[in-house]
C-alpha cells in the first residue's frame, strides 16, 4: 500500500531541503568568511556563525533526524545512545541558529538606535565572545534532551531507535524543562526581533526626517548621503533575514503554543489534521535554515560578485586543463 501524499511530499521534501541546504550553507560560510562582500568585520562574524549553524542544523535535522531515520533503518544511527545524541544535537543546533540571529538583530539595534554603545559593543572581538556564548549555552540547554530518550525496540541485544520515556509525559520538572525550553526557543526570540526591529524602524525614521531638515538647510538635498546609503545596505540585510525568520517560524511557535494548551500527544493518522499542521510548521523551520544565503545573493551586491567568481573559478580551471 502507498504512502498517503502528504507523507509522500515529506519523503521528497526533506532529501531536496538536505541537497540544497548543505552546498547553499558551505557556499556562504566560504563566502563570508574571505571578508570579500563590502561588509563590516563585526557583521560577517555573526553571518560566518549564522552560517555554520544552519548548516549544522540541515546536516543533523534533516539528514541525520529524518532521511537516515526512514531510509537506513538499521544503520547504527538509529542505535538508542547515537540516536540520543542525534536529536540533542539537533535541538542544539536548533537554538544557536535561532539566537545567533537575535543576536544579529541586537547588533544592528545597538549600531542604529545606541551611538554611546555602538563603538564598544559593535566590535568583531565583541561579536565573536557573543557567537561563542552563544554557542555553549545552546549546547548546555539542549543537554537533557538527551536523557528524556529510551530505546523503542532491542535487536541481538542492541537498544534501537528513540521513545519518550515514560516520565517525561509524568514528571512535574520534565514538564517545567520542555515549557522552558519551548518558551526560550523559539517564543522569547520572535518576541525580542519584533520588539528589535519596531525599535529600530522608529529609530530609523525619526533619524531620516532629522538628517534630511538639515540638508535641505545646507541645499544638499541633490547629493547623495554616504551613511543614509551605508545604513540602508545594513538595514535590508537586516529586515531581510528577521523577517524571514518570523515568516518561517511564526507557524511553528503557534502551532506549539496550542499543542501545549491542548495537551497533544499522539495523532490519529496522518491524515490528521493537527498531524498535518505540525509537519508543515517543521518544514517551513527547516527552510529557514537555507534562505539566509538567497538573501545575500538578492541583497549584497558583492555577495553576488564573489559567487561569480567562485562558480567561474572550476569552470576557469577546467577550461585551461583542456587547453594545456
Amino acid at each position: 500500500m502507498g504512502y498517503p501524499v502528504f507523507v509522500q511530499f515529506i519523503l521528497i521534501y526533506y532529501p531536496v531541503i538536505a541537497a540544497i541546504g548543505v552546498p547553499v550553507n558551505f557556499v556562504a560560510i566560504v563566502i563570508l568568511s574571505r571578508g570579500r562582500c563590502g561588509l563590516s568585520k563585526c557583521i560577517t562574524v555573526y553571518l560566518v556563525g549564522m552560517a555554520v549553524s544552519d548548516l549544522l542544523v540541515v546536516i543533523t535535522d534533516p539528514i541525520l533526524g529524518v532521511i537516515v531515520q526512514i531510509y537506513f533503518r538499521y544503520s547504527f544511527l538509529r542505535i538508542t545512545p547515537v540516536c540520543s545524541f542525534i536529536i540533542f544535537l539537533i535541538s542544539a543546533a536548533t537554538d544557536v541558529s535561532v539566537w545567533l540571529t537575535v543576536t544579529f538583530t541586537f547588533d544592528r539595534f545597538v549600531a542604529i538606535c545606541c551611538e554611546k554603545l555602538k563603538t564598544k559593543y559593535c566590535s568583531e572581538k565583541t561579536a565573536a565572545v557573543v557567537v561563542g556564548t552563544v554557542s555553549v549555552l545552546g549546547l548546555l540547554e539542549s543537554l537533557p534532551w538527551y536523557f528524556t530518550l529510551k530505546q523503542r525496540y532491542i535487536i541481538d541485544n542492541v537498544p534501537m531507535g528513540c521513545d519518550y520515556k515514560l516520565s517525561f509525559y509524568t514528571s512535574p520538572i520534565w514538564g517545567a524543562f520542555e515549557l522552558f525550553d519551548l518558551i526560550l526557543t523559539p517564543c522569547v526570540p520572535l518576541f525580542l526581533i519584533l520588539l528589535l526591529n519596531v525599535l529600530t524602524v522608529r529609530r530609523i525614521l525619526f533619524s531620516s526626517k532629522v538628517r534630511r531638515g538639515f540638508r535641505r538647510q545646507c541645499n544638499a538635498e541633490n547629493h547623495k548621503d554616504p551613511e543614509m546609503e551605508n545604513r540602508r545596505k545594513s538595514i535590508i540585510l537586516l529586515f531581510s533575514i528577521s523577517g524571514s525568520f518570523i515568516l518561517l517560524w511564526l507557524t511553528r511557535v503557534v502551532f506549539n503554543i496550542y499543542r501545549r494548551i491542548v495537551d497533544i500527544q499522539s495523532y490519529s493518522s496522518t491524515s490528521d489534521p493537527v498531524f498535518i499542521t505540525e509537519k508543515t510548521s517543521k518544514m517551513l523551520q527547516i527552510l529557514s535554515s537555507c534562505t539566509n544565503t538567497c538573501i545575500y545573493i538578492v541583497t549584497q551586491t558583492k555577495f553576488r560578485q564573489e559567487l561569480k567568481k567562485a562558480v567561474k573559478y572550476p569552470l576557469n580551471l577546467i577550461v585551461k586543463l583542456v587547453k594545456s
